[in-house]
């Protein structure tokens, strides 16, 4: 039976640098699944691991210039997975975009319903409230899941507009089942700790990310045309730093609200990724973390098909 290892948690848990030990433990490829990190010339503030001799799939998938849709995500990351798999090696799935994590492993039967280009021109022009009570007419249940995030995201918004209304002119036909995983063992990690720990941690990682130099990576992109309006440029940790190129807050706000907004997304990943009962959580302050999670990997790959390595 085919192995993947997915490996999950909120911002900060130190989940690739986890991905990459057990990578070298038992011959596997990290694939990350990370919204942020598709984007090239986009290092400093999504994270990018690099120079560990182990190399990470899903950096660097598309130019910061474009749009990136959950269907571009899955069509490149279950081809690299079967990649992977077809050359004997484990597949460890990480990162912190849940959408992305669940559209692999149990397939998302919308993400093939195509965008609506007049619709979309319609809708550009209409506020979020505006948005999301149009949401409510024609899906009242889609909208009453959204969280409070969601509800402020146009983007977000205009897609579940666009996918319900899809639904209703197309009644007679659903969106096509992803394909079936039915043959493949998973096996699910999650990364946490307490509040006040994952905040410090958080804290660090942006002080950090300031002093490598987020703020000139910012201003290359700029210089090459990319839009504060581009998809990749709402991307946490980059539009926080709009109001400071435009004169208007000084750097130090700017960094106390990136760590406002980092510490709130890690609220809503433990939220999405706690409904998953499949998931055994480790916590990342434990001292014998590794072992532990060592042990447990090392016994599921070794059932059925997986080798020890």
């Amino acid at each position: 039976m085919k192995k993947l290892l997915v490996i999950c948690g909120p911002t900060a848990a130190g989940k690739t640098l986890l991905a990459l030990k057990l990578a070298k433990k038992f011959n596997g490829e990290p694939v990350s699944a990370d919204s942020r990190q598709v984007y090239k010339m986009m290092d400093i503030g999504t994270g990018k691991e690099w120079g560990y001799g182990v190399k990470i799939w899903g950096y660097d998938l598309t130019d910061p210039k474009k749009e990136f849709s959950v269907a571009h995500y899955l069509k490149f990351a279950n081809n690299i997975i079967e990649d992977i798999q077809r050359r004997g090696k484990l597949p460890i799935l990480v990162g912190g975009t849940g959408l992305y994590i669940r559209g692999v492993i149990d397939g998302i039967p919308t993400v093939d319903v195509p965008r609506n280009k007049k619709l979309r021109e319609r809708l550009s022009e209409k506020t979020p409230e505006d948005l999301y009570e149009m949401l409510s007419q024609i899906d009242a249940i889609r909208a009453g899941s959204l969280n409070s995030s969601d509800k402020r995201n146009p983007r977000r918004l205009v897609r579940a507009v666009e996918v319900a209304a899809w639904m209703i002119d197309n009644s007679k036909k659903r969106p096509r089942d992803s394909e079936s995983h039915r043959d493949r063992s998973v096996l699910f990690l999650g990364l946490y700790a307490s509040k006040d720990f994952l905040d410090k941690k958080i804290e660090e990682r942006v002080d950090e990310r300031v002093k490598k130099g987020v703020k000139m990576e910012i201003e290359k992109l700029l210089e090459i045309g990319v839009d504060w309006d581009d998809q990749s440029m709402m991307s946490l940790g980059y539009r926080q730093w709009r109001g400071y190129f435009e004169g208007v807050i000084d750097e130090d706000k700017v960094i106390e609200e990136w760590k406002k907004e980092e510490k709130r997304y890690a609220r809503r990943q433990i939220t999405w990724f706690k409904k998953d009962k499949r998931i055994r959580w480790f916590d990342i302050t434990e001292k014998k973390l590794i072992n532990n999670v060592e042990i447990l990997v090392k016994k599921w790959y070794k059932e059925g098909d997986g080798k020890e390595n």
